[in-house]
């Protein structure tokens, strides 16, 4: 069980009934779903080609057997894709939760940082969505004023409450409750953001709108 303090302690908006907000949706969301969707693909694909050699085990850039696929995210896999899309998904949970565009910057830090500390975990179609809800409510908590409860993201993301509570531990876990983002590098997340649009020949500015609560005031990592 979390200690008291380990996060900030914002107001927390009860579960009202689900009413989508009808503002337009944020660029940054279209930015990072561009972003994610191809990597997925390209885990999809590894992780199909990994399967088809003996023992599951991984083959390094000479052709030799290395390490078995890791299992850090299993906790994240669900037992088959959902039907929703990457864009569609982040949409809902940005109309529904109304949380700030800038949530979505730092739960892609989240999941890069995910794949620093445990490269051999890849993300992918089955726990793509799971890894979603998750850290951007735990920036939600970390960013926002205001912000809805565990069990408000559970209906919005599509899982049940327990087991949202059970990913939001392991997540942190993992992370080793570093969730702390410095404004530098959330600017430097935004600038590779635009960076792997341009690439595709499509100039799209992240918002830098962040919520009252900056990010600077948050100097050290939780935990």
């Amino acid at each position: 069980m979390l200690a008291t303090g380990d996060y900030p302690t914002h107001p927390i908006r009860q579960p009202d009934p689900i009413q989508a907000d009808t503002t337009p949706t944020p660029r940054v969301l279209t930015i990072i779903s561009s972003v994610l969707e191809k990597l997925v693909a390209r885990n999809d694909k590894l992780v199909e080609v990994l399967t088809e050699q003996p023992d599951g085990l991984n083959l390094d850039r000479n052709g030799t057997i290395s390490a078995p696929l890791g299992k850090s995210l299993n906790a994240f896999h669900g037992v088959r894709a959902p039907n929703i899309s990457i864009p569609n998904y982040l949409e809902r949970i940005y109309k529904y939760t109304n949380c700030s565009p800038s949530c979505f910057v730092l739960g892609y830090v989240y999941i890069d940082r995910l794949a620093h500390k445990h490269p051999d975990s890849l993300l992918i179609s089955l726990n793509v969505h799971r890894l979603l809800v998750t850290c951007v409510m735990v920036a939600s908590k970390v960013l926002d004023d205001v912000h809805y409860n565990n069990a408000f993201y559970a209906r919005v993301g599509g899982v049940s409450n327990a087991e949202l509570n059970r990913l939001e531990l392991e997540l942190l876990f993992l992370l080793d409750f570093g969730v702390a983002v410095s404004s530098q590098v959330f600017e430097t997340y935004c600038f590779h953001l635009e960076q792997e649009m341009l690439i595709n020949g499509v100039d799209q500015k992240v918002e830098r709108v962040i919520s009252p609560v900056a990010v600077d005031e948050i100097v050290t990592d939780i935990g």
